[in-house]
């Protein structure tokens, strides 16, 4: 079987993180968590209201979220996570010591992605606030070892690419 693995797909909302990231854990019979799951209750209201995020209410939330990759990896577990990891530092500070932590970054055109956001129901995540969250994306540069995909590929062209690119 190997070592635990774990793959982070990240992107802005309405990139389809969620929806590839369990297709991506059904298919490689791993687990899957939802990094919004670990926000706190503060951050969701502040995303309800409208209000984006800064990088005071992310920090906690991605410590949240490599203790339970950590979790995962002690326990021998491979997952998938879905996080926006969107900017440089987030990304760098889920792979601090985690080696073993690959991310998927997934992008769109801004109005693909708003029309997701508009059909979208249920979630904290306004579309309101694409807008914000397109102004913190740092797209990967090729140094940080991080695929990049277009969100505007069907979710198993996606999935296999990613399974393709990682050898899985």
């Amino acid at each position: 079987m190997g070592e635990p693995q774990v793959i982070m797909v990240a992107g802005v909302a309405g990139t389809g993180k969620s929806t590839v990231g369990q297709h991506l854990a059904h298919r490689l019979g791993w687990e899957f968590m939802d990094g919004d799951d670990l926000h706190s209750s503060r951050s969701i209201a502040k995303m309800s209201r409208g209000e984006p995020l800064d990088d005071a209410d992310r920090r906690p939330w991605l410590w949240s979220i490599g203790q339970h990759l950590d979790d995962w990896i002690a326990q021998g577990v491979s997952g998938v996570v879905a996080c926006s990891a969107l900017k440089r530092v987030d990304r760098a500070q889920l792979k601090l010591d985690r080696s073993w932590l690959r991310i998927a970054f997934l992008t769109a055109s801004r109005d693909v992605i708003a029309s997701r956001l508009i059909g979208r129901q249920g979630h904290f995540m306004k579309a309101s606030m694409l807008d914000s969250q397109l102004a913190a994306e740092e797209v990967p540069l090729i140094e940080e070892d991080v695929l990049v995909l277009s969100a505007e590929s069907p979710v198993p062209v996606i999935v296999d690419e990613i399974i393709t690119m990682e050898g899985l």
